[in-house]
């Protein structure tokens, strides 16, 4: 669970740099570090992981939350989701006889279709067949970009924790254990 913990956050990393390509594309001019961590003023600005987070944490604590709290709020929310969505696909993969970084881009296209279907019922996208499809190509791209950073941390880290790869060559043992 730990090395999905891990490898979820490294396709988040592979997202945002897909996200990020898109926005200098269109003529922005921060750095990496700046716009991945841009402040936000107010709700209205969250993006979309901090607007569910907000209507999770309000709804349970029946109160509101300040504006003041939305970039902390969205900023945790994207990563740890993205986080816990590679745990999720690291007890899956784990448990198979036989990983492959090649079933990231399942997982990049599933976490992308389970967001046109959830984030639509939330209220937070529009239905998919509204978007214009360079929209969806740059998204799904994002997220197949997600899944493989993520699978191929995965299946590095099970290799290196399972002592598949030698220290002086990092190269595959031939070994029984190394799935």
């Amino acid at each position: 669970m730990t090395a999905g913990l891990l490898a979820g956050a490294v396709g988040t990393v592979c997202l945002d740099a897909v996200h990020y390509l898109k926005y200098r594309r269109s003529g922005g001019t921060d750095s990496p570090l700046a716009w991945e961590f841009a402040s936000v003023d107010s709700w209205e600005k969250a993006p979309d992981p901090g607007q569910v987070a907000k209507r999770v944490i309000e709804g349970f604590t029946q109160r509101r939350l300040p504006d003041s709290s939305a970039w902390l709020t969205s900023t945790v929310t994207h990563w740890a989701y993205g986080s816990m969505v590679g745990a999720a696909y690291g007890i899956v993969a784990g448990s198979l006889p036989r990983t492959s970084p090649v079933s990231g881009v399942l997982l990049g296209a599933t976490v992308f279709a389970g967001d046109y279907i959830t984030l639509p019922i939330a209220g937070l996208y529009q239905p998919i067949w509204r978007y214009d499809t360079k929209v969806l190509a740059w998204d799904l791209g994002a997220h197949v970009a997600y899944g493989t950073g993520t699978a191929i941390t995965f299946w590095l880290l099970t290799r290196l924790g399972t002592g598949c790869w030698t220290q002086s060559s990092l190269r595959m043992r031939p070994s029984g254990s190394c799935r």
